[in-house]
């Protein structure tokens, strides 16, 4: 097993789930509340929908990608399982970047993305 790997691989599911949960609450619910929403498509409850489950899609995405990660820390490496976490890999170093800038330092997730992107390096 590799350790790297599966560490990777819990840390983006964990990720997600921190993303789904502290989003819902300190996000998605007082926006919705303050009436901020414009409508789409002539509804604003459209738009509530539209962007609470484009929220969670993320959380989706990030636990489904640990699963992969944390099921190729259990197989012996090969060129296919190399090619997907380089991907991976340069993925996670991309949204640290993106976070590290867009939010200005101040968003606490471009750290556990440069983490999990060093772990599935250090594991490739």
């Amino acid at each position: 097993m590799n350790l790297f790997l599966m560490v990777g691989g819990l840390l983006s599911a964990l990720i997600g789930i921190v993303h789904s949960v502290l989003g819902e609450k300190l996000v998605l619910r007082p926006l919705f509340e303050r009436g901020e929403v414009p409508k789409l498509l002539g509804s604003t409850a459209f738009a509530h929908r539209t962007l609470r489950f484009t929220w969670h899609l993320t959380t989706v995405l990030l636990v489904g990608i640990g699963a992969v990660v944390v099921d190729l820390s259990r197989l012996p490496p090969d060129s296919t399982s190399t090619c997907v976490l380089q991907v991976l890999t340069a993925t996670f170093a991309v949204c640290s970047l993106v976070s590290l800038v867009g939010a200005r330092s101040k968003h606490f997730s471009w750290w556990v993305f440069l983490i999990i992107a060093l772990l599935l390096w250090l594991g490739t």
